[in-house]
């Protein structure tokens, strides 16, 4: 009994010393605050979402495109020709701005609409959203985060909203037991359900990453925490995730770190994939199985790459990525790609997407005639050939001989088809852009990449047409220097994106000075 007692004693001692801990780690946060001319963040996020109830009416206006950010929300409209973007962030080394704006980008008249509607949610990014034409069709946003201005304080959500598109309203909904405050999670709708998965939280004094699972009945209003079997995947945030037709989810790649020592940290890039499986005869449609899948080693390890699915979900696409190097415990550098990527969702297997370029009918007319004249002497050529590259010596001293062998022969179509698959124009590499598809046209906005120090982001457009592969289209280049104030910056005093920056946030500028 003694010795219960005096455990008892030493978990209520260590409970103590832990809120004298946090006590301490506020105040001083406070005064931190305070020097810097910050509020509290969940007052401001308060704030912002008490004026956002405050708004009574719809307005619409045509604007300039978004302005340069990430981690932002990108989807098709369910009915019209419009592709819909929401939220994220931009920072320029001083300062961050988070955008709670809602865009629709017409496709016929290549315009874009920037909507405020009455009581909507507060600014984010890291968030999710999915679309359905359910109910004349309807937005669905989860989680995410809000920053302060100077990055010294993070708020994650952990709230559910949907936008009505028809009725342009917004609409908050309270449902209890729903996942845990966090950002950079994964959210897709399947069977009239919404399931996310992973994610992380970080307070700047510790962070956890998640790999629970919950699913939002669409038609009850109900959150459901998914009690599964068989081996999940480890915790992670950022990782692929879409749905399959036969009520699947896949799920592919994604980062987490994990603690080494005091102030050093070490990252993890996944390349699993897992599919999350409905039990058989399950009459409640809430069991469900995961089971480790191999969809092939196609590419190099990566993540914050974006994926998005066809409509018919046959198929999924990706896009960029990064793998970060660790040169030692504090300086990271990070390889961005722009390479593109199909995923079989049938067969569950990568596939590497070529471009094929675009030619008029005198190009392909030429290249038929310089293909029958190329027939006619290409056994003697190759006759020739084989017979002076069989096999090179180019170093022999005796102990070691090193031999090149024969150079595989090449039509001169298949070496011009090769030169142009690399001429061909691709989006520069990044991270974290948007991507959706509508009407077999895929379209990419926006992301981040790295310059050494110097973080670029970016507001370019692109559009790719998913039947003929021909090539990428620019809507809209990036010609502008991007606003760089922090190491490492170059364009010290440029106010042009900082001022159109300022401009596509107002509607969170006049609800909070903090922004």
């Amino acid at each position: 009994m003694g010795k219960k007692n005096k455990d008892k004693k030493k978990g209520k001692g260590a409970e103590k010393t832990q809120a004298k801990t946090e006590k301490r780690l506020s105040n001083k946060l406070k005064k931190a605050l305070k020097n810097l001319g910050e509020d509290d963040i969940e007052s401001i996020v308060v704030q912002i979402e008490n004026e956002e109830k405050k708004r009574q009416q719809v307005t619409e206006a045509v604007v300039e495109q978004p302005s340069r950010r990430l981690n932002f929300s990108f989807v098709a409209h369910p009915e019209k020709d419009q592709l819909i973007l929401y939220g994220g962030e931009f920072d320029n080394g001083q300062k961050t701005m988070i955008y709670g704006d809602l865009y629709f980008y017409d496709l016929k008249n290549y315009s874009w609409t920037i909507v405020k509607a009455p009581g909507g949610p507060p600014p984010r990014c890291g968030h999710q959203m999915v679309v359905t034409s359910s109910n004349k069709g309807q937005l669905w946003i989860f989680g995410g985060e809000y920053a302060s201005p100077t990055q010294s304080q993070f708020y994650h959500y952990r709230d559910l909203w949907v936008y009505h598109i028809v009725k342009k309203q917004w609409e908050k909904i309270s449902a209890p037991n729903g996942p845990s405050a966090r950002s950079g999670h994964r959210m897709v709708i399947s069977k009239k359900q919404l399931f996310v998965f992973g994610g992380f939280h970080d307070n700047l004094r510790d962070y956890k990453y998640f790999n629970d699972l919950y699913c939002f009945n669409m038609e009850t209003y109900k959150w459901l925490k998914l009690e599964t079997t068989g081996t999940p995947p480890a915790p992670r945030s950022g990782c692929c995730m879409v749905a399959l037709n036969d009520g699947r989810v896949l799920i592919y790649g994604g980062y987490s770190k994990e603690k080494v020592k005091k102030d050093v940290d070490k990252g993890h890039v996944y390349t699993d994939a897992f599919v999350l499986t409905p039990q058989k005869n399950d009459p409640t449609g809430t069991q469900f199985k995961w089971v480790q899948v191999k969809l092939g080693s196609l590419f190099s390890p990566r993540c914050s790459m974006p994926i998005t699915s066809t409509p018919n979900n046959s198929s999924a696409y990706c896009f960029g990525g990064v793998f970060d190097i660790e040169e030692d415990e504090e300086d990271i550098s990070g390889n961005f790609y722009n390479d593109f990527y199909q995923l079989d969702l049938e067969k569950l297997a990568w596939k590497t997407v070529t471009l094929c370029g675009k030619r008029d009918k005198d190009q392909k007319a030429r290249r038929r005639k310089k293909d029958d004249e190329d027939a006619e002497d290409t056994e003697s050529e190759e006759m020739e050939v084989q017979e002076t590259v069989e096999s090179t010596t180019i170093s022999d001293d005796g102990i070691f001989k090193v031999t090149v062998g024969p150079v595989p022969v090449t039509s001169s179509t298949s070496l011009l088809q090769t030169l142009e698959e690399t001429q061909l124009f691709r989006p520069s590499p990044r991270i974290n852009a948007g991507m959706a598809i509508k009407h077999g046209i895929l379209y990419l906005y926006g992301g981040m990449s790295e310059e050494g120090d110097k973080q670029i982001t970016f507001n370019d457009f692109y559009s790719l047409d998913l039947k003929k592969l021909d090539e990428w289209k620019t809507i809209v280049h990036d010609n502008k220097n991007c606003e760089w104030l922090g190491s490492g910056s170059e364009s010290e005093g440029e106010e042009e994106d900082s001022e159109e920056d300022e401009d596509d946030e107002s509607d969170t500028d006049e609800e909070s000075d903090e922004d």
